[in-house]
């Protein structure tokens, strides 16, 4: 499962979304991964139920790679959002599913490479 920064939103609410969610993907013993973006625009200060989280993630690195690869998807996609669109990457590489706030635009931009992975609203 790759994981958009709302999901991490959610955990920090501890919404009753956010725990089932993780509670499926531990039962399943499902891969979690956070692409490093997602956690630069969610990252506070004393974001301590994030932190838990990510203690329980791999954070996907972001590279001068998947930096031109997301301004080529942007490009092609005709969307601005740099987060969903590494987001889509990673888990399309992976063929994950994909947990997020903004199911739309994570879709756009999974036409525009003409993939379908879940995505998962949360």
């Amino acid at each position: 499962m790759t994981f958009d920064t709302g999901l991490l939103i959610a955990a920090e609410k501890r919404s009753g979304k956010f725990h089932a969610i993780w509670n499926a993907s531990v039962q399943r013993r499902a891969r979690r991964t956070v692409p490093m973006p997602v956690l630069a625009q969610v990252w506070r200060e004393k974001s301590v139920m994030i932190a838990r989280v990510l203690n329980a993630c791999t954070v996907e690195p972001f590279t001068e790679r998947r930096a031109k690869q997301i301004g080529a998807l942007l490009g092609k996609s005709g969307t601005a959002d740099i987060v969903d669109a590494a987001v889509v990457l990673g888990a399309v590489e992976r063929d994950d599913a994909i947990v997020t706030s903004d199911p739309d635009d994570i879709r756009r931009l999974l036409a525009a490479l003409d993939e379908n992975v879940p995505v998962i609203d949360v």
